[in-house]
């Protein structure tokens, strides 16, 4: 019994109401480090593109984002656990850095403390939506089979994701050939990969208790001692310290970019700045949206409506992670669907939560350690949650062209696009579009078409842009 495991165990057992939940201190514990393994990448990732120089600004350091990154996955990851009792994590969203490195800073000539501006503007407005009711309203008024083909496109797009990782996969040769391509499959490191996901693919498949933290960790020491036989340079373009042996165990950090932000964006005109919110407004607020239905599908949470109970607490946390990650400078924190690696492993609590986020925390000072974990390691485990994730279109109603459609629509587009917002767009506005033109409007919500209409205007912000003379 959960009571059993440990000496905080029964306080734990009431907090977090693990009987209840079908699990226990030790299974939530094994959750919360399988989703820790899985995310740790983004401490280097997100470092890596908030590091890109603009017209206006030379880039963030490198240890200053790690530790931002770190704290904000930490703190949020905390609160989301201890506020909903969902074994959901929280960290710098993918994606959204990439619209302030490449967007605001790179091509609307922002600083990045003006960028983060435009994070913490949009994460308060993101909470305002949740108070008000707005946020979940559009939730509810999702069809059942759009909120699946979500989390089954959101499986397809983290195994893309964890392809791309291990390097198996690359961008194709440009116009005429295809867009993605086989890598260089003689490489070392892709020998390390595909072991790996061979490994963790067995230990799933006996159903392993732990599988996926296993193979995380089998394939790291794999790649530790590939690379010391190779002479240990094999992962040098990844980052300093990569499937080596740390030369140290502590680090310092540094927490120069906190408050480091600034609403002064506002001097590109209202209307660039305008657009800037909208843009990581409607992107957070959808992706959000689709990891937590697909995260709430492979959990069970979900009730008899597809409804995720206790949501508004959920969005209002994740909202707040927003404004957060702007003001410490580490981006808009959103709710990863990475969590699906420690739901996999039988997290089925906050108390997982807790647990990744106490990790994050403790990967302030023990950065070495968490930079020995290469992607081709993670990588096996985002593939078959992946395959995991995908198992829900056996519910879909294939033969209903008019529901199967947008539905195939909203999981293709999803990795096609690199984007779980565009993926969503492309299932509202099929989904709207064809049920109206069948006459069936009771099918359609109004908020579903309000939504229609808004990612309408947000496919054709460029345009836009172009036209008021922004492009």
């Amino acid at each position: 019994m959960a009571s059993r495991t440990a000496p905080g165990a029964p306080r734990l057992e009431r907090r977090f109401r693990l009987s209840e939940r079908g699990t226990s201190v030790r299974t939530e514990m094994v959750a919360g480090v399988t989703t820790f393994m899985t995310m740790a990448y983004i401490l280097f990732v997100n470092p890596a593109i908030l590091g890109t120089p603009g017209p206006a600004d030379d880039g963030l350091a490198f240890p200053a984002v790690l530790t931002v990154t770190a704290l904000v996955a930490g703190v949020m990851t905390i609160a989301m656990g201890v506020f909903t009792n969902y074994p959901f994590a929280i960290a710098s969203g993918l994606g959204l850095n990439a619209v302030v490195a490449f967007q605001l800073v790179g091509g609307e000539g922002m600083t990045y403390p003006e960028a983060m501006g435009v994070v913490v503007a949009e994460g308060l407005l993101l909470t305002v939506l949740v108070l008000a009711g707005f946020r979940e309203a559009v939730m509810n008024a999702i069809p059942l089979e759009l909120k699946k083909a979500i989390g089954a496109g959101i499986g397809l797009f983290i195994a893309i994701i964890g392809f791309a990782n291990s390097g198996i996969v690359i961008p194709g040769p440009g116009a005429g050939g295809p867009v993605l391509a086989r890598g260089d499959v003689d490489s070392a490191r892709i020998a390390v990969f595909v072991v790996g996901l061979l490994l963790t693919a067995l230990l799933v498949a006996r159903r392993t208790k732990g599988a996926l933290l296993f193979g995380i960790l089998g394939t790291t020491v794999l790649a530790t001692v590939v690379n010391a036989v190779a002479g240990g340079r094999l992962w040098d373009d990844v980052g300093e310290g990569v499937a080596r042996l740390p030369e140290q165990v502590l680090a310092l950090p540094d927490f120069s970019l906190l408050g480091a932000f600034s609403f002064g964006f506002v001097r590109v005109g209202a209307v660039a700045a305008v657009l800037a919110v909208f843009t990581l407004l409607l992107a957070d607020f959808f992706d959000t949206m689709g990891t937590a239905i697909a995260l709430g599908y492979e959990g069970g949470f979900l009730d008899e409506r597809g409804s995720l109970p206790r949501m508004r607490r959920l969005l209002v946390v994740d909202g707040m992670a927003a404004a957060f990650g702007g003001a410490a400078s580490a981006s808009s924190a959103t709710t990863y669907i990475e969590s699906a690696a420690g739901i996999s492993e039988g997290g089925r609590s906050g108390l997982a939560s807790v647990v990744t986020g106490v990790l994050f925390l403790a990967a302030l000072f023990i950065s070495p350690l968490a930079g020995v974990i290469p992607p081709e390691a993670t990588a096996p485990a985002l593939i078959l949650v992946g395959f995991l994730m995908m198992s829900v279109i056996r519910d879909l109603p294939w033969d209903d062209y008019s529901v199967a459609i947008p539905a195939f629509l909203t999981m293709v587009v999803m990795p096609f696009n690199f984007s779980i917002t565009d993926g969503i767009g492309w299932g509202f506005i099929s989904y709207t579009v064809i049920q109206l033109a069948l006459g069936r409007w009771r099918n359609v919500h109004p908020l579903m078409a309000v939504s229609s209409l808004f990612f309408f205007v947000y496919f054709a912000l460029d345009p836009i842009r172009r036209l008021v003379g922004l492009g």
